[in-house]
């Protein structure tokens, strides 16, 4: 059976001379509160721009797994993470937003990002809204 782990393995990206977007959205992120004891819930959306490397999901889902009983601040493990995630992956641009569930009548939402130095993002293009088809439904617009 998988162990939580830290260590965040990465691949090569496969287009590196393009800018692209990767975009996770990870529901079931929990870690303890640092004060009480009691668990907190958040779901985290990963964006990212890959450079050289593309970090491996099965890696990342223990990883995130491996805060499951550690005490945390909400604003202290995002910063973490995404430092943790930047260190591994290099990235051109990654944003980590954490949306933590009520906690005493409050929702907390921390963003954190990295853009690597120089960076720039190419300008965006508009097209026009193309209807999507999934054999999944979320119940959340994509």
């Amino acid at each position: 059976m998988p162990k939580p782990s830290k260590a965040l393995e990465t691949f090569p990206n496969p287009a590196p001379g393009r800018d692209y977007a990767i975009h996770m959205r990870i529901p079931e992120f929990t870690c303890l509160c640092p004060k009480t004891g009691q668990p907190d819930f958040a779901t985290l959306l990963l964006d990212y721009v890959p450079d050289r490397l593309c970090v491996e999901l099965k890696s990342l889902k223990l990883y995130i797994w491996s805060f499951r009983d550690e005490g945390r601040f909400h604003e202290a493990v995002t910063n973490e993470i995404l430092d943790h995630l930047t260190t591994a992956t290099a990235p051109r641009f990654m944003r980590l937003t954490a949306k933590f569930y009520v906690r005493g009548g409050i929702f907390t939402t921390v963003v954190a990002e990295h853009r690597k130095r120089g960076w720039k993002p190419q300008p965006a293009v508009e097209l026009g809204q193309q209807e999507t088809q999934s054999s999944i439904h979320t119940g959340e617009a994509t």
